[in-house]
Formats: structure tokens, sequence, C-alpha cells
């Protein structure tokens, strides 16, 4: 008893620390950012009384940096939600469209990995299953990195995509889609139980893209929770016991999303009825033909360079959202 005691003591000990840590970064933010609006305002005030205009680059370009700074911590701010600051689980799935849609959720995967390897995350493959002809069916990724999810569950939704068809031999304008689902990954603290009666637990052999990598043991794990038929599947663990761990990690995560959403008290009052809710028409739409434009619908912040966001610079969406909705 007192040995689990002491190991309670060293994880909240653990626990305060890197809360006083993040908390004293905020401040040391604050008070940088305020010395440098002060520095700002000193050179402004040298520019005028010298009336050196080589300064005048040189002060804008501090104004602009310091700007960005200004608003990446409005952001944060906003990220007060009791997951924000936790690492992400992405669920990529290919919706309609056929293979077009399988090639339209590789591209969200690369711009998704994209955005987090610019943020410095880092990103890992759960499960990938990829798709018959070309793209993948679906994938699913962990993000780790501070405040991974409260940035990533503004891209929860659906994806819709609009282009002249490279699989099509008559060269005609296709629409796809592809879902995205933002769950949080749960830190210990957060961590629920699930009773094992509402839980079916298979397994099946786990091979990778093109036959390659072929299990010869039943190491994937396939779980599924009764009471609200919700499926979590790994396969990319090394061991079956590792994918079970991952597994079970996921399944809590879009257990603990959906009481979120759904606005229940408890796990126990999910039901099959709610696993889909929020689900609905497309959050955005990416147009390649006959113009260029991703337009957000929920928030109307629109883009021209699709370019860019397909390389990952997707910041104006998620900032908007937040914005419009800091709210969980």
């Amino acid at each position: 008893m007192q040995e689990t005691n002491f190991w309670d003591d060293m994880k909240r000990s653990q626990e305060v620390t890197q809360e006083a840590k993040f908390l004293k970064d905020r401040i040391d933010l604050v008070d940088s950012l305020s010395q440098r609006l002060e520095d700002v305002g000193t050179l402004i005030e040298m520019s005028k009384e010298e009336e050196d205009e080589t300064l005048l680059k040189e002060i804008l370009l501090e104004i602009e940096e310091l700007e960005n700074n200004i608003e990446k911590f409005r952001i944060e701010i906003l990220l007060s939600g009791e997951y924000d600051k936790n690492n992400a689980i992405l669920d990529l799935h290919t919706g309609a469209g056929g293979t077009d849609a399988q090639d339209w959720t590789e591209m969200l995967l690369r711009m998704y990995t994209r955005w987090a390897d610019s943020k410095g995350f880092k990103v890992e493959t759960i499960d990938f299953l990829p798709g018959d002809e070309a793209g993948v069916k679906s994938v699913t990724l962990k993000i780790t990195g501070e405040f991974a999810y409260g940035y990533l569950k503004a891209e929860r939704g659906i994806h819709r995509l609009v282009r002249i068809s490279p699989f099509n031999a008559n060269g005609k304008r296709q629409t796809s889609f592809a879902s995205v689902e933002a769950l949080p990954e749960l830190t210990e603290k957060q961590d629920i139980d699930i009773k094992s009666e509402d839980l079916r637990i298979d397994t099946y052999r786990a091979s990778g893209a093109g036959g390659q990598h072929i299990n010869k043991t039943d190491s994937a794990i396939r779980i599924t929770h009764i009471p609200t038929g919700i499926v979590v599947q790994c396969q990319n663990e090394r061991s079956q016991h590792s994918n079970k761990q991952t597994a079970m990690a996921m399944l809590k995560a879009k257990l603990v999303e959906l009481k979120e959403r759904a606005h229940k008290e408890k796990i126990e009052d999910l039901t099959g009825e709610l696993k889909d809710i929020g689900w609905g028409s497309q959050i955005r739409s990416y147009v390649f033909q006959p113009y260029t434009m991703v337009k957000d619908h929920r928030t109307g912040a629109e883009v021209g360079n699709i370019d860019s966001v397909m390389d990952g610079d997707i910041d104006i969406f998620i900032n908007e959202y937040l914005k419009q909705n800091n709210k969980m």
C-alpha cells in the first residue's frame, strides 16, 4: 500500500511540475512579447528623432514578426478545453468517390503530415489500409506535440474535393469526399474505465501495403465497443499486446470525444444512436478546377493558393475556427 502511495505521489509531483513549467513558459512569453513591443517603440522614436529611414525596414519586419507571435499566443489562450493540450489521434477515411476519394484521402494524409512537421510535431502511423488501385482507404495517425488536439479538433468533419479526375479517361470533373476525425490521446490522469463485458476483441493477420511486411501471426487487433458500435483497430505495433494497448487508447479517446460532443455526463450514457453525432455535410471544399479555391463553410475563410494549403498551410482555417468556436 505504501509503495502504491509513493508512485501515486510521484505521478502527482510530475503533473504539478509539468503544469508549473507550462505556466512559467507562458509568463516568460508574455514578458518577452512586452519587451519586444517596448523595443519597437524605441526604434520608432529613434527613427523619428534621427530622421533615419534605414531603420524603417527593420521596424516593419519586427512589427510583422511581433504580430504573428501575438496572434499565435492569442490562439493558444483559446485552447483552454480539458483535452486541448493533449496529443492527437487523427483518423482519415475515404468517402464517396471511388478511386478518386482514395487518392483524396492520401492527399489529406500528406497535407496533415506536412502541417504537423511545420509545427515540430511527431507523426506516427497507427493503422493503414491502402486503396485498391491508388491512394488510401483509411489511415490513423498519432500526432505528438503540445496542443496537437486543440488545433486538430478544428479539422474534424467531411472534406470535399472538386477536380478533373486523373482516373477518368474522359477528363470529367469529379467530386470526392473524405472524413477527418480528431481525438485526444488521454493522459493517465484522464484515463477512463470501460467494462470488459462491453468489449468484443478480435485478432487478425496484419499485412502491409501491396502484400509487403506480412505478419504470419494474428497480431492485429480489432476492438468493438458493443453499446455504441464504435470499432477501432491497430496493426502497426510490434506485438499483439502493443496493438491492443494502442487500440484501447484509441477507443477511450473516441468515447471521451463522443461524450463531450453529445453532452453526456458518463461514458455509460452513450449508445449506438449517438456514434455519428456531429457528422453531416462537408466542412470545407477544395476546388482545383475550373478555378482554385479552398473554402471553409463554417467560418467563411478562403484561400486561393490551393498548392500552399495542400502543402500543409492550413493555420488560417484552424485559427478562424478557434476564434469563432472557443469552446469544445
